[in-house]
This record gives structure tokens, C-alpha cells and sequence, in this order.
């Protein structure tokens, strides 16, 4: 349970990791960095506004104090006579308005533009518009109709408009004299903006509002103006490049994405994209039932041999725009690896999708006109967690392990040249739950000693006296009893361990003989199957005598038996091997001579002492017919005719036995005689005392 949680845990890991790669975040970091952008220019204009606001925000502040003097030299006036008081006021040259306290115009100097009410200031600590002043006493101030550049804004301070304010400076050039009248004032060095001020003098009651100017240095403000129009155009320059970097990176990281998710051979997808789209389209299309499969070009690797890689390339090529062009809506096909490719498919039942799949290969085949493809493909049926209203949910789904699974049925075709389609089952589950196992139990198995030798005899067909045995194999295990060897004998052929069993077999065998001549009973020569495998080790027939030697067995009591089909090895070192092994004493025939294709060549440059009839001449439809006896015949008259002697195997009927005999075959092997028997009972029948061999001297190396 614990490690089916891990598993998930990476299969989610991995899935994740993937679906980041698929991501395309390209339009959302190009509107985060246009925003990031728009945010920071409306920051810097705020900023520059905020600085001079504050600045007339300070004026206004020094401007209002001046003026409230000026009340205040009013108001001591008016008691000496008003009209001294208001002579005054008209000394200044300023526009002003005399009212009472209840509005009422008293007294007008100049032309009235006095406007609404734009803000009530009060001298507080932490607004942007204000600066900090000894006086706390509130003021109003209005704006100027004739130029209402200063205006309320939506919280009633006084702000500026600015497009007022830029239209007024693009009618007033810079280079014109100072106008003189009301207008909004510009030289080449002030600015001056009209507002009005309210003041009331210190123990009265009426109220003086001031027309008055506020001057901001021009040159001063433009070039403010113009630093930050610098620091804009060398912000928005730099956001144009890190834009640009930022797009190309992108662009970039899609090629590589792209090129990550195309496969070289074919230039279509590779195996990582139909991992990942895989996924996505089994967990989100639920109405739809999926199998996975393989479909893989029958010896590929011979093709691209005789052909060229690139060649073979092309060929993968034209086979997967075959096979894409033949896919359904949410089917997926992409190579996987060599001359295979990996399909997503839909289902509905076995005979429809094997229709379908046979369609397809016969459509790939068929576009190869200058070379006969056929097609090996597996095919595994994704289950479904649950169903309900037609929604099949895969929530346990791996699709790397539903397509390995559909891999191993494509693998039981191995054997076969021509097209054909496989499912996988519960039998082949099986198969492989086996072959694990026997990978887990066969080191211990041997350490352990639970492998058997069983003897075969062998007869004389003219006498009926044993003149030989065969040693074989059988497994007896603990856990799982009595097991024979087509059940592991394969699985050691193809994962090298049966290296491991030969050894322990002649081992064994030489053990057994050197017994029997201690005990005094009548040996007679055991012969070991030695696989193809060991023909690489350019020392075996050394290996073979130190073990008979450490067994103190002689060696003319041990035959070497080696298949026909390691005759197709390397001719030259089995030779070389074969001599050795005779110069150590050692009797070597070929086994299951007939059962493939065999060489006469084969024949003539082997030094061989036996030669093994197989038994598939002995058995079937055509076993005892004219044809068949005639090669038979043929085959031990030929043997004869290189000194070598002759073993029929699969002998169960006494015919075969009689027919044997007349032809001269040497030794029969088969039911007819005996099955093969554990040591104990093979013992027996060689128990009858006899002259005991003497011992076998170790031969120079």
C-alpha cells in the first residue's frame, strides 16, 4: 500500500512537471508588464503634479498671511474713517471685494471675477496640498472665472486643470514681452495664476476677498517639465527593450518547448507529448472509452541495415502521416522509440478496434511500394475507475504504465514476421508476475540448491543395454513446487542466467558420476545441454574441464550437447571450442539436429562425435512416412559416413524403435525406454556392479 502511495505521489509529481512545460504564459507576462508600465508613468505623474501643487499649496499659505496683515491694517484703519481705510486698500493695485458678514457687496475695486467656492484650507499636518503653518485658522479661496485654471477638484481642495493651464501657455509664447493686462501673465521666466482669497480682519466682521497672482519660475517648471518627459521617454525606451527581451525569451522558450515535444526521426510528436496530451485527454474526456496502443514496423532495425537510417526515418515518416490521417476526434498518435508508435484510441469493443487497427496497418503497408512492412501491434484497454451517466472516470489512470502494458502484448508477436494484433489480458499479466518472480527466486534458487537434475536414459535399440543418459533440469521449490522447465528455462535464455544453470548442471552431473563409480555401479556417459550464451567466453571449454576436474569426474563419462542454433554464431570460435574440449577428453554432439536449418556445412567443419535426431522427426502426421524415413535414413547413413554416432529422441513407439534399429542408429531416447527420472531412480538401473573406471588425469591447460 505504501509503495502504491509513492508511486502516485511521483506519477503526480511527473504529471505536474509536465503540464508546466505545456503552459503558455506568454499573453499574461505581456499585459502584467503593460500595466506594471501604465501603473508607473500615472506614479510619476502623479508625483509631479504633487510637487507642485505643494508648491502653490506654499504660496497660497505665504500669500494668505500677507493678505491678512493687510486686513488688519484695514480694520485699525476703519476707526480713524472708512474711507482712509479703503484708499488704502486701492494703494495696493489689487482687485478686492468688501463684503459684511452676510454677503453683501459694500465696496468693489476693479473688475469682478471672483468665482465659486474651490476649498476651505486649513493648515493640517500629512495633506499632499498643504504645508505645515503656525496658524491653524481656516481660509477660503475662489477661483477666477476670467481663468479658472484653478479649480476645485472632487474633494473640494483646489487643484490646477492642465489642459487649461497648456492651452493658455501654447497661446502665449514664450518669447512675447509680459502682457500687462488681466490675462494669465508669461515671460520667459514667470508663470502667474489668478485666484481669489478670503480674509477677515482681527476684530471685525466684514470680509476682503483679494484677486491675487501666484508666480511659479517658468524656466524652473519647464525644465521640471522636461526632466520628467525625460525620465518617461527613458522609461517607456527601457520598457520597449525589456519588452522586447521579455518576447523573445518567450518566443524562445516556445521553440525549445516545441522542439522538446518534437520527435527527430518523424519531425511529428514524440513520446513526451503523447505522454502529457495523453493524460489531459483521459481526465477530461470521461464520455469517451480509451485504449492505448503499440504498433511497431517488423524489424525495423533490418530495414534501416539493408536500407540506410535515413531511409528508415523516412519510412517512420510516411508510416505516422498514414496512421495520423486515420485518427478520430481526441486520438492522438506519436512515435515512441525506434519502428514503434505510441496511439491513443477510442473504444467500444475488441472486434471494431481490431478492425480498425488492422485497417491501419494494411493502409501503412500499402504505401510502401518498394518493400514488403508488416505491422506488430499490442493493444491495452485503459479501465475505468467507475461509471456513471456515461462518464467514465480514470482517476487512477497511468498512461506510462497502460501503454508498458500494451507493449508486453505487442511482445508475445516477436516471433512472427507477419502482421498480427495482440490484447493485453489477465493471462499475460500473469505471464509477467511469473517472470518477475523467477528474476527474484532464481539467484536464491541456486544458492538454495532447488534445482533437480532428472535423468533421461538412453538405449541401445539392437541390445536394449543403457548406454547413456541426458541430464536435465527441474525445479523444486519451496514456495511453489514441483515447477518444469518450460517455465523458466526461456526466462534464464533471455536474461543470460542460464550461464549460471549450465554450470551448475554439469557441476551437479559430474558430481553424480563420480558417486556412482565410488559406489562401483556401471556408468555411462551423461550429457549436459550447454547454451549458445556461453559461446562468447572464449574459455569455456576451460571452464567446463575445472569443474568436471573439482568434481574428480573423468571427463570421457561427461558429453557436451550444444544446439543447432549455436552453430549460426561465430563458426570460428565454436571450432576453436569443440577441438578443446575433445583434446580434454570431453564427447560433443549436436543437438536437435533437423529441428531448424540446418547446415551440411556445418557438418563438415564440426568436429563432432554424436549427432541428435529431433524428435519432431519421431512424432505428428509425418512421422513413419516414406518421406520421412527416407531423410531419416539418410541422416544416420551420413553421420556414419563422418564418424559419428547417432541418438534418436521422442521415440514412444516400438516401430520406431525396430526402424531405428535397422537403419543403425546408436542410442535411443524417449518414452519407449523411460521418462526422465529423478538421480535415485536413475541410479538404480545403472546399480548392478561392474568394473570400475579408472581415474581421469588432469589434462595439460
Amino acid at each position: 500500500m505504501a509503495q502504491n502511495t509513492e508511486q502516485d505521489r511521483i506519477r503526480r509529481k511527473k504529471r505536474k512537471k509536465l503540464l508546466k512545460l505545456r503552459k503558455n504564459r506568454l499573453g499574461c507576462s505581456v499585459i502584467a508588464f503593460m500595466l506594471s508600465g501604465l501603473i508607473t508613468l500615472v506614479l510619476l505623474a502623479l508625483v509631479l503634479q504633487s510637487f507642485f501643487l505643494i508648491s502653490l499649496s506654499s504660496k497660497i499659505e505665504s500669500e494668505y498671511a500677507s493678505l491678512q496683515m493687510l486686513a488688519n491694517m484695514y480694520q485699525a484703519d476703519v476707526s480713524e474713517g472708512k474711507e482712509d481705510a479703503i484708499r488704502l486698500l486701492d494703494l495696493t493695485g489689487r482687485p478686492y471685494l468688501l463684503k459684511e458678514a452676510d454677503g453683501t457687496l459694500l465696496y468693489q475695486n476693479g473688475e469682478n471675477t471672483c468665482g465659486t467656492l474651490s476649498g476651505s484650507f486649513v493648515s493640517t499636518t500629512g495633506d499632499i496640498f498643504i504645508s505645515i503653518a503656525t496658524d491653524p485658522t481656516p481660509y477660503t479661496v475662489y477661483e477666477d472665472t476670467k481663468y479658472p485654471i484653478m479649480v476645485p477638484d472632487s474633494r473640494g481642495y483646489i487643484t490646477v486643470d492642465w489642459a487649461k493651464l497648456m492651452r493658455k501657455m501654447t497661446e502665449n509664447p514664450l518669447d512675447e514681452q509680459l502682457v500687462t493686462d488681466d490675462t494669465i501673465q508669461m515671460d520667459s521666466h514667470l508663470l502667474l495664476l489668478p485666484l481669489w482669497i478670503e480674509v477677515t480682519p482681527e476684530g471685525g466682521t466684514q470680509r476682503l476677498i483679494f484677486r491675487t497672482e501666484l508666480t511659479e519660475n517658468l524656466s524652473e517648471l519647464i525644465l521640471l517639465i522636461i526632466i520628467l518627459l525625460a525620465m518617461l521617454v527613458t522609461g517607456l525606451l527601457l520598457s520597449i527593450i525589456l519588452l522586447h527581451n521579455l518576447i523573445s525569451d518567450l518566443i524562445r522558450q516556445h521553440k525549445v518547448k516545441k522542439l522538446f515535444f518534437t520527435d527527430i526521426a518523424t519531425k511529428g510528436h514524440n513520446w513526451m507529448w503523447f505522454l502529457l496530451r495523453g493524460e489531459i485527454l483521459l481526465h477530461k474526456a470521461r464520455r469517451i472509452r480509451y485504449a492505448v496502443a503499440e504498433i511497431s514496423v517488423v524489424k525495423y532495425r533490418t530495414f534501416c541495415v539493408c536500407n540506410s537510417i535515413a531511409e528508415g526515418e523516412q519510412l517512420l515518416g510516411r508510416i505516422q502521416n498514414t496512421l495520423l490521417s486515420r485518427l478520430e476526434k481526441k486520438e492522438i498518435c506519436a512515435h515512441s522509440a525506434d519502428g514503434s508508435f505510441a496511439m491513443l484510441l477510442r473504444y467500444t469493443d475488441d472486434e471494431t478496434l481490431r478492425q480498425r487497427i488492422r485497417q491501419m496497418m494494411t493502409d501503412a503497408a500499402g504505401e510502401e511500394t518498394g518493400h514488403s512492412i508488416a505491422f506488430h501491434t499490442g493493444v491495452n484497454v485503459i479501465p475505468e475507475s467507475a461509471e456513471k451517466r456515461g462518464i467514465f472516470r480514470r482517476n487512477d489512470a497511468d498512461l506510462e504504465k497502460e501503454y508498458n502494458n500494451a507493449c508486453a502484448a505487442c511482445a508475445t508477436l516477436e516471433h512472427s514476421d507477419d502482421s498480427g494484433i495482440a490484447f493485453f489480458d489477465e493471462k499475460l499479466v500473469e505471464e509477467q508476475k511469473w517472470i518477475d518472480t523467477v528474476l527474484q527466486e532464481q539467484q536464491s534458487a541456486l544458492q538454495n540448491e532447488e534445482f533437480v537434475v532428472f535423468y533421461q536414459p538412453k538405449y541401445d535399440p539392437r541390445t536394449n543395454q543403457l548406454s547413456g543418459a541426458e541430464a536435465l533440469i527441474r525445479w523444486q521449490s519451496p514456495k511453489y513446487g514441483f515447477i518444469s522447465p518450460g517455465k523458466f528455462i526461456p526466462i534464464f535464455e533471455k536474461n543470460g542466467f542460464i550461464t549460471e544453470i549450465d554450470h551448475y548442471m554439469i557441476a551437479h552431473a559430474a558430481r553424480d558420476q563420480r558417486r556412482w563409480l565410488n559406489a562401483g555401479y556401471h556408468c555411462v556417459p551423461v550429457s549436459v545441454n550447454v547454451s549458445r550464451a556461453h559461446f562468447i567466453e572464449s574459455d569455456l571449454a576451460e571452464q567446463i574441464r575445472d569443474i568436471v576436474d573439482a568434481e574428480g569426474t573423468p571427463h570421457e563419462l561427461i558429453e557436451i550437447e550444444l544446439t543447432e542454433s549455436a552453430f549460426f554464431d561465430d563458426k570460428k570460435a565454436l571450432i576453436r571450442t569443440i577441438s578443446r574440449l575433445k583434446s580434454y577428453g570431453f564427447t560433443v554432439s549436436m543437438d536437435d539436429f533437423g529441428s531448424g536449418y540446418s547446415s551440411l556445412n556445418s557438418l563438415k567443419d564440426m568436429p563432432l562425435d554424436i549427432l541428435k535426431l529431433d524428435a519432431e522427426f519421431f512424432r505428428g502426421e509425418t512421422a513413419g512416412t516414406d518421406r520421412g524415413e527416407i531423410i531419416v535414413t539418410e541422416a544416420i547413413r551420413l553421420a556414419k559416413s563422418l564418424n559419428m554416432r547417432t541418438v534418436a529422441e521422442g521415440v514412444e513407439i516400438k516401430e520406431q524403435v525396430d526402424f531405428l534399429a535397422a537403419q543403425g542408429c546408436d542410442m535411443i531416447q524417449g518414452y519407449y525406454f523411460a521418462k526422465p527420472m529423478p538421480g535415485n531412480e536413475f541410479e538404480q538401473r545403472i546399480a548392478a556392479p561392474a568394473d570400475p573406471l579408472p581415474e581421469q588425469p588432469v589434462s595439460e591447460t
